[in-house]
C-alpha cells in the first residue's frame, strides 16, 4: 500500500507592527497570536516590523517572548512625529531578499496588514506561487486594493476581527477567584 506523505509547509510571516496596531480596537495577545500563526499558517519565523522608541522597552521584549523576531526602522532623532514607523520599505525590501536567497528555508509568505502600499509585493508572490495569505486587522483598515475581488482572489485573504479568529488571538484578562 502506497502511503502518500503531506510535507508540512515552513512558512513565514511579515508583519506590519503600525498597521496592526493602528487597525485593531481590541487588544489581542501577541503569545496567542503568534501560536495561531503556527497552528493556522504553518509559521516557522515571524518578523514584527515597526520603529524603534525608547520608551516601548517592554513591548519590545513582549513580542521576542512571544517569538517574534523584530525588525526595526530606526527613526532620524530630529523627526517630529511618533507616530509612523515607515517599515514598508523595509518589509519589503527583507521579503524580497527572502526570495533571492538561495537557501530558500520556507515555501510562502503570509502578510499581516491592511496596507495597500503592498499589493505590488502581494501581486508579485502570487504570481511566484510564494503566497499564502494576508491578514488585514479589519475590513474598515483594509486596502480598497485587497478588498475587492478583482484585484486578490478571497483565498488569499483573511480579517483578524473575524470573530472566530478574534477569540483565539484576543486578551483575556484573567479572572479572580472570589473573595481575592
Amino acid at each position: 500500500m502506497n502511503k502518500v506523505i503531506n510535507k508540512k509547509e515552513n512558512n513565514i510571516a511579515f508583519i506590519d507592527g503600525q498597521n496592526l496596531q493602528m487597525g485593531l480596537d481590541w487588544n489581542f495577545h501577541y503569545k496567542s497570536f503568534r501560536q495561531y500563526l503556527k497552528d493556522k499558517y504553518n509559521i516557522v519565523d515571524a518578523y514584527y516590523f515597526l520603529g524603534y522608541k525608547n520608551d516601548e522597552k517592554d513591548l519590545y521584549e513582549n513580542l521576542q517572548k512571544s517569538g517574534f523576531i523584530l525588525i526595526f526602522n530606526l527613526k532620524g532623532e530630529n523627526l517630529v512625529s511618533d507616530k509612523k514607523g515607515n517599515i514598508d520599505v523595509v518589509l519589503t525590501f527583507t521579503a524580497m531578499k527572502k526570495l533571492l536567497e538561495e537557501s530558500q528555508e520556507f515555501d510562502k509568505i503570509i502578510l499581516v496588514s491592511g496596507d495597500g502600499d503592498y499589493k505590488v509585493l502581494v501581486d508579485y508572490l502570487v504570481q511566484k506561487n510564494k503566497f499564502k495569505k494576508i491578514l488585514v486587522p479589519n475590513l474598515e483598515f483594509a486596502s480598497t486594493l485587497y478588498k475587492n475581488h478583482n484585484n486578490l482572489d478571497k483565498c488569499y485573504f483573511a480579517v483578524l476581527d473575524n470573530p472566530d479568529i478574534k477569540r483565539k488571538i484576543e486578551y483575556k484578562k484573567k479572572k479572580r477567584p472570589l473573595g481575592i
